[in-house]
């Protein structure tokens, strides 16, 4: 993928899966690359129309809730750009979990009964739900890897006020319900996810993608119960998949541990799995579109101008 240059650019940030450029002070252009992470790591290989997949669910999903939250979208211009406001971010992830999994099951599992300040029930099994989501934020590292916080540290930090703490946690929690609303009606669980925020000013903004395979967990909703009361491995649609293939090949991130060859074969099936998660969620068939570097530019320079960016 080609980095570009575009007029006024201020800075360019490279992500483990998103090229961010600023575009003045108020302008921000996010291009989702195929490149694919886990467990902190850039994998060595990209997963072709990864990147559209998730500029097009985040689209979707942020076009979704808006009346919930101002977000900071104001365009999508070619299939994995998208173009938005600049916001100054909360140096905070709100995770938010509607079932004992992953992170919390592994925290549960190990006996303790609490997971940032939060109360966990007694007697849950793998992928419970909880009497009502729960939000366990985490702190956002430049580096390395995010850290578990409570709200009280978070205020206590300065990492947000008092208020606008009470307006994230407000946010965070209707945003969760209209995702599960969202993907009920696609038979389908939205098991936990994040989000991010940030402010113009004084205004809360939501920021970053949403309920995208890369920032959520869903589990497929028909035969949940079943699996459940059988004690049986829940049917999901996530990235988990991948962390999974690369724990059987003993690969965690840690120092020393090599990332396995990936064959073409497995990067194919890992592109049919995101496009399975688009068309199950967004409930449209996916039209892959690729997109020269030349032709993405020309079409984010063009939607830059009638936002009125350059004049």
């Amino acid at each position: 993928m080609a980095m570009y240059q575009f007029p006024q650019q201020t800075n360019f940030y490279k992500g483990k899966v998103r090229d961010v450029y600023s575009i003045g002070q108020n302008i921000l252009v996010m291009v989702a690359s195929n490149r694919i992470s886990a467990f902190d790591v850039i994998l060595p290989k990209p997963i072709p129309f990864k990147g559209q997949v998730l500029n097009q669910i985040a689209a979707y999903m942020l076009q979704a809730t808006q009346d919930i939250c101002k977000n900071w979208l104001l365009s999508v211009p070619a299939p994995n750009v998208s173009i938005g406001k600049k916001c100054e971010p909360f140096k905070i992830e709100m995770v938010i979990r509607g079932n004992l999994t992953g992170h919390a099951w592994r925290t549960y599992q190990s006996g303790k009964r609490t997971l940032c300040g939060v109360a966990l029930p007694e007697g849950m099994q793998e992928n419970d739900f909880f009497p009502s989501p729960i939000i366990t934020p985490s702190t956002k590292a430049a580096e390395g890897h995010d850290e578990d916080i409570t709200k009280e540290a978070i205020i206590a930090g300065g990492l947000a006020s008092e208020k606008d703490w009470a307006q994230l946690e407000t946010c965070a929690l209707a945003l969760f319900e209209r995702g599960k609303q969202l993907a009920a009606q696609r038979g389908l669980i939205l098991v936990d996810t994040k989000y991010e925020f940030g402010k113009i000013g004084d205004e809360i903004y939501l920021m970053d993608e949403i309920h995208t395979p890369d920032s959520s967990r869903y589990f497929y909703a028909e035969g949940f119960e079943e699996r459940q009361q059988k004690g049986e491995k829940q049917k999901q649609l996530s990235k988990e998949f991948v962390r999974e293939w690369l724990i059987a090949h003993h690969f965690m991130g840690k120092a020393g541990e090599v990332v396995p060859e990936m064959t073409d074969e497995w990067i194919q099936t890992i592109s049919n799995r995101y496009i399975e998660l688009y068309e199950k969620l967004i409930g449209e068939k996916f039209v892959p579109q690729s997109l020269s570097d030349e032709i993405t530019f020309e079409k984010t320079m063009e939607a830059l101008k009638i936002l009125g960016v350059y004049h």
